[in-house]
């Protein structure tokens, strides 16, 4: 028997078979090994580094292991990708390489066309996630390269676009792979990406919030931090892009259970990476986090929804043909005297009578 979840998008609604039997083990499922380094080892991160990116390679990794199970959750990143292209196809432009920062196995890749572009280079820190669809054909020629996104391989002026989708929110400095990519756009580039924002999962973390707090006595990071709206576009000008835009968007998802959820964050590589995470979730911690998640959010026909919000940011690298905005004070005329010359003053019943 299958329960089905459904994935509102606007006027779409999108559904995806959930397993409903033989769970792994609730131990193996939550266990987010390997656990950070000791206090004192050469690995020991930074202070500034919130991610274990070497943690989150090994997630990618296990997670594109398993084909056909991976394959049962890409129904988020498939439909974010699609918003990401749209996105692109607003730009009334022909590129020769668009290169897709933290590409997983191929999203971007199943929703562009050789009007678009000539060739897509997938670019990912996981090979096997990679290579995990490495057998199908897209309509755009592809290239796959291992490629971290916090340390970007192209050079100054050499890429006329690159996109992200669901990738940079694992970024440690975020900022500073900005102006990585900036630097790597010719002038007139397009940056175009895709991220979670930080009211992703609220509905799960508060129920683990609450549930630890109840039986364990305190509460730890079980959500990742996620980027704030509002920042995105300082920082996209604190990185040299300008002509910039930020749109928020959400998708819902509804499951059986916080248990069914968890599983398939699990599946996407999308477990927990903060350096400073406990590696395992007690069963009995979890279990009422279940229950806490189906009574504040459950819905009536028994399923509990799992909000995703997703920060779209396009930005362009400076350049002389880009047209600019007249400096203050140049203007001859007033937009007052514009207004009433044309009409456009007068109240709406005048303009009906």
């Amino acid at each position: 028997m299958y329960a089905y979840s459904f994935l509102r998008t606007g006027g779409r609604t999108l559904s995806r078979a959930l397993r409903g039997a033989s769970h792994p083990s609730r131990a193996q499922l939550y266990s987010t090994a390997p656990a950070p380094p000791p206090p004192g080892s050469k690995t020991v991160p930074s202070t500034f580094q919130v991610f274990d990116r070497e943690t989150k390679r090994q997630q990618r990794e296990r997670a594109a292991s398993n084909t056909e199970h991976s394959r049962q959750v890409d129904y988020v990143k498939d439909e974010v990708a699609f918003r990401v292209v749209d996105r692109l196809l607003d730009i009334k432009r022909e590129f020769n390489e668009v290169v897709e920062l933290g590409s997983g196995c191929g999203h971007i890749a199943k929703h562009v066309d050789t009007d678009m572009m000539k060739k897509l280079i997938m670019c990912d820190m996981s090979e096997m996630m990679l290579q995990r669809d490495k057998d199908v054909v897209y309509e755009v020629p592809v290239e796959r390269r291992v490629v971290d996104e916090e340390h970007l391989p192209f050079q100054e002026n050499s890429l006329e676009c690159v996109v992200s989708s669901l990738s940079m929110h694992w970024i440690n400095d975020l900022p500073g792979s900005m102006i990585q990519i900036q630097r790597s756009l010719k002038p007139d580039g397009v940056f175009i990406a895709g991220l979670f924002g930080g009211d992703t999962l609220f509905e799960l973390r508060t129920s683990l919030q609450l549930a630890e707090l109840d039986r364990e006595g305190g509460i730890s990071p079980r959500i990742s931090p996620m980027a704030d709206s509002r920042d995105l576009g300082s920082l996209l000008s604190r990185a040299g892009f300008t002509l910039t835009t930020v749109d928020v968007d959400e998708l819902t998802v509804n499951y059986p259970s916080a248990i069914e959820l968890m599983e398939d964050l699990r599946a996407m590589g999308e477990s927990n990476a903060v350096i400073n995470r406990r590696g395992l979730l007690k069963r009995d911690t979890m279990l009422a986090a279940a229950a806490i998640y189906k009574e504040l959010y459950g819905n009536p026909d028994g399923t509990v929804p799992a909000t995703f919000q997703i920060l779209y940011m396009i930005g362009w690298k400076p350049s002389p043909t880009q047209n600019k905005p007249l400096e203050r004070g140049s203007g001859k005329r007033s937009l007052k005297d514009r207004l009433e010359n044309d009409g456009s003053a007068t109240s709406p019943a005048t303009k009906h009578e």
